[in-house]
């Protein structure tokens, strides 16, 4: 038998809740269900809010706790699947677990029984980019590969399809790895800047959670860390396995570098390798060329570099990441919804040689706006706020050294038709408008993708 098929014997007769649906647990909840298990789904919304998922579910036998009290019976079950967005520090998962009942997720059940190597990524920013690159230079190389975790896709579901020679690329949150003490056979932390402090309260709980990415290593894992982030680099002391490091700025013992002749290379104790020319690679902005660098490090001896260069020059990158939306009267549009905080804000605006007209605004994650102030100063023409943060945001860019109320013109709005109205009278010919919020969506949205795409239809439709 297969650890998975031992797993779903040994379960089959436990009381199981899940705390909500969502693209993590729905799918975990059919498999269970098509085994006969017992299964309860809790969530905050009613019957009507979840729509026909609701009469789905209960057809196939779930039984269901809604409404405000959704967390107050979890200690009649046996064992309780929380989803990312449920903090695992939570009073009602805390109180529950004192009594006794197992609290996991759809993650730390996938990494007991993931018959194949994984490679997890996580990181403040770039972990998509970075998760699909790898999956696509495998993929290119004739790997079976598994794509999933944060990126959107629950991969549990599928367990039982996933054999040894395959390979599970897997994008992880703080919110994932919180809980987690099973770490990947290739580690990958791209960086770490203020993110979540909304949920985690402070910066510390929000390493520790990344640090289970390389905590629960073994000596022949290996782990990518980036030399130019001080947060990052300093978690080297911790990796038990092979050190590797990208560098955009200088050349790492070992890992992917960018020479001064603007190439990508890879230095292997010594001996240096030309991958690719920065140009070649078809997804714009420097932050795409360290999230090669990335990738490269975490892949380098298992692909070739026929297939790197082969990617770099075909791939086109991934939706709501400083996409292209439309070209209208001289104007380009772009779509940056997934820059959720300054670090991915200034990202964006460093891809582009002029200077923009902005959409930014969202929900209050609790993060600083300060950092991005000067360049916002130096980039943006037009910055068109929204949502929440519109005070925060605006007082930031006021009180930095660098304003000037002549180079850099604010404007405030309530809606994100509105925004884009106001956005294309101000454009001209030659402008570049993007969305490059700097916030989550979750005032106005249920998550980035949503606004990213209500954004792109109001642009379609002009």
């Amino acid at each position: 038998m297969t650890k998975a098929e031992i797993f779903f014997n040994e379960i089959k007769d436990k009381k199981i809740a899940f705390i909500g649906t969502g693209v993590t647990n729905t799918n975990i909840i059919r498999l269970l269900l098509s085994k006969g298990m017992d299964v309860t789904v809790c969530d905050r919304k009613n019957a009507q809010q979840m729509g026909e998922l609701y009469d789905e579910l209960k057809a196939l036998g779930v039984k269901y706790i809604l409404g405000d009290e959704y967390l107050g019976s979890l200690t009649d079950f046996d064992i309780v699947f929380r989803s990312p967005g449920m903090y695992f520090n939570n009073p009602a998962l805390k109180s529950a677990r004192d009594r006794g009942v197992v609290i996991t997720s759809e993650m730390e059940v996938f990494f007991d029984l993931c018959p194949c190597k994984i490679y997890g990524v996580t990181g403040s920013d770039g972990k998509t980019t970075t998760t699909t690159l790898i999956s696509e230079f495998l993929s290119r190389e004739g790997k079976n590969v598994h794509k999933g975790g944060n990126i959107g896709r629950a991969l549990l579901p599928i367990i039982e399809d996933i054999h040894e020679d395959d390979a599970a690329v897997i994008e992880l949150s703080s919110f994932q790895l919180i809980s987690m003490r099973n770490s990947p056979d290739i580690a990958v932390i791209t960086n770490i800047a203020p993110n979540h402090l909304d949920v985690h309260g402070t910066m510390e709980e929000y390493i520790d959670a990344k640090k289970n990415i390389l905590l629960h290593q073994n000596a022949f894992s290996k782990s990518i860390l980036n030399l130019d982030n001080e947060l990052t680099n300093n978690l080297s002391p911790i990796v038990r396995g092979k050190l590797v490091k990208f560098s955009r700025k200088s050349v790492p013992e070992c890992g992917a570098f960018l020479n001064d002749k603007n190439v990508l290379c890879y230095n292997d104790y010594g001996k240096v390798t030309e991958v690719i020319n920065a140009d070649d690679i078809r997804i714009p902005g420097v932050h795409n060329v360290e999230n090669y660098l990335t990738a490269i490090s975490a892949v380098w001896g298992e692909v070739s570099i026929e297939t790197i260069k082969a990617v770099a020059k075909e791939f086109g990158g991934v939706e709501h990441r400083i996409e292209f939306v439309r070209e209208l009267d001289g104007v380009k549009y772009y779509n940056d919804s997934i820059a959720t905080s300054p670090t991915r804000v200034l990202a964006g605006l460093n891809s582009f040689n002029q200077k923009l007209i902005v959409i930014a605004g969202g929900y209050d994650k609790k993060i600083p706006f300060e950092p991005m102030a000067e360049t916002v100063c130096n980039k943006v023409k037009h910055l068109i706020l929204m949502g929440v943060t519109a005070d925060k945001i605006q007082k930031a860019v006021t009180e930095c050294p660098a304003y000037n109320s002549d180079n850099i013109k604010l404007h405030r709005v309530k809606t994100m038709e509105e925004a884009v109205a106001t956005a294309k009278n101000l454009a001209v010919s030659g402008d570049v408008i993007t969305l490059s919020p700097a916030c989550a969506s979750f005032d106005a949205y249920p998550n980035f993708e949503a606004r990213g795409i209500h954004y792109k239809n109001i642009v379609k439709e002009l």
